[in-house]
C-alpha cells in the first residue's frame, strides 16, 4: 500500500489533475498508479507529463529511451519503474530479454545505444559530475550535442519517477520485476 493515497479514479483526484489524467487515459488506455499518485499534486503531474512529452519528441529513439529508463530504474532500485518498463520495453519498444537484462546492468547489446546507456548510468552514479571523457565517449558514438543533453534529461525524468515511487511506495500495477542494484 502506498504511503499516501493513490486516487482510485480520475474523479477522486484533485480537480486540476483530472484533465491531465483523462489525457493519459486516452493515450494509454488506463491511468497507471504512479500517474494517479503524482496527480495528488497537479503542478508535479503537469511538470512530469510536460517533460515526458517534450523528451518524447526528441531525437533519442523510443527503444533507447526505454533502455535508459530500465538502466536508471535498476540503478535507483525502483521496483515500480523496473516492472513498468520491463513490460513497456517488451510491448512497445520491442526489446528482447537479453537487451532488457543488459540495460539493467548499464549496458546495451546495440553498440550505439550502449554508449547512451553507459553515459546515463555515469550521470546517475556521478550525480551529474561526469568527466570530459564520459561526454566525449557518448559523442564519439555518434550522439549530437542535443542528444547528449536529451540523455541527461531522460536521467532527470527517471530520477523523478524513481524517487516518487520509492518515497511513496507506489503499488505496482504491472507484472512485478524487482530491481537488482540500488545505488
Amino acid at each position: 500500500m502506498s504511503r499516501i493515497p493513490t486516487p482510485e479514479t480520475i474523479s477522486a483526484a484533485p480537480a486540476a489533475s483530472q484533465p491531465l489524467l483523462i489525457a493519459v487515459e486516452k493515450m494509454l488506455g488506463s491511468t497507471p498508479n504512479m500517474v494517479r499518485l503524482i496527480g495528488n499534486s497537479p503542478v508535479t503531474l503537469e511538470g512530469y507529463l510536460g517533460l515526458n512529452s517534450a523528451l518524447g519528441k526528441g531525437r533519442i529513439s523510443a527503444a533507447t529511451r526505454e533502455r535508459i529508463t530500465l538502466d536508471i530504474a535498476n540503478f535507483n532500485g525502483c521496483d515500480y519503474c523496473n516492472s513498468a518498463h520491463t513490460y513497456l520495453g517488451k510491448a512497445l519498444a520491442k526489446l528482447d530479454d537479453a537487451e532488457i537484462a543488459a540495460n539493467r546492468t548499464g549496458r546495451s547489446t546495440d553498440a550505439k545505444a550502449d554508449a547512451a546507456v553507459r553515459f546515463a548510468v555515469s550521470v546517475a552514479e556521478a550525480r551529474g559530475r561526469v568527466t570530459a571523457q564520459d561526454v566525449a565517449a557518448v559523442r564519439n558514438a555518434g550522439y549530437s550535442d542535443a542528444e547528449v543533453v536529451e540523455i541527461v534529461g531522460h536521467v532527470a525524468l527517471n530520477v523523478l519517477t524513481n524517487y516518487i515511487n520509492e518515497v511513496f511506495e507506489t503499488e505496482i500495477d504491472f507484472p512485478v520485476f524487482e530491481a537488482g542494484r540500488a545505488a
